[in-house]
Parts: structure tokens; sequence; C-alpha cells
């Protein structure tokens, strides 16, 4: 089980690399949303907003229901933030469950 504070890192990292995603493909792949991220060992759950500019505003006190919410245990987040662990196959094995649509996916998948 990863720490709290490895999993802001790694949280701070994702939000690092969508950063660095070139703008006009933020752009065209924007999908402005809310995100919520259950960590379940730790019992904590993250909340950002996804947007043009990437991952930002990420706070551990929910500020309402998010549009997009994944739930998943600290390990498996470590590992899809690191990109050892691809979302689909986590998906596809029960690692992350996600709650979103279908545009949304298809548009989040772009971007990561």
């Amino acid at each position: 089980m990863a720490s709290l504070d490895e999993v802001r890192a790694a949280l701070d990292e994702l939000a690092a690399r969508l950063a660095e995603v070139d703008p006009e493909l933020r752009r065209k792949h924007s999908v402005n949303r809310t995100l919520s991220c259950h960590v379940t060992d730790l019992d904590v759950t993250f909340w950002g907003v996804v947007s043009e500019e990437g991952l930002h505003d990420v706070t551990e006190d929910p500020q309402s229901d998010a549009q997009i919410r994944l739930s998943l245990s600290s390990d498996d987040l470590l590992a899809l933030c690191a990109g050892s662990l691809a979302f689909a196959t986590a998906w596809a094995r029960g690692r992350v469950r996600i709650d979103a649509s279908v545009l949304d996916l298809l548009k989040l998948r772009s971007l990561i």
C-alpha cells in the first residue's frame, strides 16, 4: 500500500505531464469536467478539474459530485501515473472503476 504522500506526488506528476501535452491537442480534446479519484485502501478522495489547461485545482476536499469518478487502490494509482499499468488493462481487470460518459473517456484517453 502506497502512502498518502506518494499518492499526492503521483497526482502532481500526472498534472505536470498533462500540462506538457501539446496545447493544440489539449484544446482539441478538452473535456472541462470535474474529476474525483477515490483511493480505496487509504479511504481518501481527491477532487480536481480537467480542462484545456490540464489537471488542476486538485484537493482532498471534494467540492461536489464529480462528472468523472475513478476508484482504485493506491498502488494501482501509482502504477497508472507512472505508466507501468495501462488504463485499459486496469479497467478490464477490475482494478479501476470509472463512472463517466463514453465521450469523456475517449477524450481523456487521447490526453493520457
